[in-house]
C-alpha cells in the first residue's frame, strides 16, 4: 500500500500483469455493414478492427460483373462460393491478354472453372484471378483478403464509383486498384454482357 491508502496494482516481481478480458466477435446471419450498388453488394462480416489475419466480406455477384483479372504483389485472397455459379481462376497462364481471360490455360494445362456452392479458390500473391458471373441469377460468396485493411477500403471506394451508374471510368478504377496492390489485366465489367455484332 501506498502511503495514501491506494492498492499497488503492480505485479508481484516474476509474475505477468494480469491481461483485460478478451473478447471475440460473432456476426449474426444477415448483420454486418452492407455497400450496396447496382455492381455488386458487399457485407463487411470482419473488418482490421476485429482481426489482424484477414478481412472477410459475404459479396453478392450480380449476373454480368466481371471483377477483371488481376494480380497482387503483397495480397492473399480465399473464395468460398456459397450460392450460385461463377467463373473464376486463379494460375499464371500461358498468355496474358488484355481483352478478356476467360480463355486463359496455364502452362500446366489449368484452365477457367464454373464455381457453384462449396467451391474454394486460394489466391497466393504474385498469383493472377478473376471472378465473372456468366448466369442469369446472383452469386453469393464469402471473400477474405489479407491482410487488412487494404480491402476494406478499396471495397469502399470501388463502390462509389460504381454507384454512379453506366460504365465504370477505365483509368478512375485502375487509379484506385493501383493504390491498393491491385495490377489490373483485363477490365472490370457490369451490367448485362453484350454482344459483339458480326
Amino acid at each position: 500500500m501506498t502511503g495514501t491508502g491506494d492498492t499497488d496494482n503492480r505485479p508481484a516481481p516474476g509474475k505477468a500483469a494480469p491481461r483485460p478480458p478478451r473478447h471475440g466477435l460473432v456476426v449474426p446471419p444477415g448483420q454486418g455493414r452492407t455497400v450496396r450498388t447496382a455492381a455488386q453488394q458487399v457485407t463487411f462480416k470482419v473488418t482490421g478492427e476485429h482481426s489482424q489475419a484477414a478481412s472477410s466480406f459475404e459479396v453478392v455477384v450480380p449476373p454480368g460483373f466481371d471483377v477483371g483479372a488481376h494480380v497482387h504483389s503483397r495480397t492473399e485472397e480465399f473464395f468460398y462460393v456459397l450460392e450460385g455459379e461463377l467463373d473464376i481462376f486463379a494460375f499464371e497462364p500461358r498468355v496474358r491478354t488484355s481483352d478478356g481471360w476467360r480463355g486463359w490455360e496455364s502452362a500446366g494445362g489449368d484452365r477457367v472453372v464454373r464455381a457453384t456452392p462449396g467451391t474454394v479458390a486460394v489466391v497466393p500473391p504474385g498469383c493472377p484471378h478473376a471472378f465473372a458471373n456468366p448466369t442469369g441469377a446472383p452469386a453469393r460468396m464469402l471473400f477474405q483478403s489479407a491482410p487488412p485493411p487494404d480491402h476494406e477500403r478499396y471495397f469502399e471506394e470501388l463502390l462509389e464509383i460504381l454507384a454512379a451508374g453506366g460504365p465504370p471510368d477505365t483509368r478512375v478504377v485502375a487509379e484506385l486498384r493501383a493504390r491498393y496492390d491491385i495490377e489490373q489485366l483485363t477490365p472490370l465489367r457490369h451490367g448485362p454482357e453484350r454482344r459483339q455484332e458480326g
